[in-house]
């Protein structure tokens, strides 16, 4: 497992894959997921996790925009590959605030496996 922040992949994609990290996670939610079009062109054999909410923001995103932000990485990356999870660590964050937004998040992730039947 490995995660990367905010970059341009696409030049060091083949890099990536050759670590063959199991699961990657990214932080893609203030690119609105564009981050993630670069991982499917190149068909990234194996899974990952874009990030859903910005963990630098003390503002909770509700659980419609998460799981607007899931429906585009689902046309990206496929279901069998897609992990759900905040953009970085929680550590900046308050208590109050983060139970919120991971309470939005798994709402979210399960609002999406329940609308495209994905396994869990």
């Amino acid at each position: 497992h490995t995660h990367m922040c905010y970059s341009e992949f696409n030049d060091i994609l083949p890099a990536i894959a050759a670590m063959d990290a199991d699961v990657i996670t990214i932080e893609t939610s203030r690119s609105d997921m564009e981050l993630l079009r670069g991982f499917g062109d190149f068909n990234y054999p194996n899974e990952i996790g874009p990030g859903v909410y910005d963990i630098h923001s003390p503002r909770v995103p509700s659980e419609a925009e998460m799981t607007r932000l899931l429906e585009k990485a689902a046309q990206v990356i496929p279901s069998s590959n897609l992990w759900v999870n905040p953009d970085c660590g929680l550590k900046t964050r308050g208590w109050p605030e983060t139970e919120a937004a991971l309470s939005n998040m798994v709402a979210a992730a399960k609002a999406l496996r329940q609308k495209h039947e994905f396994v869990a």
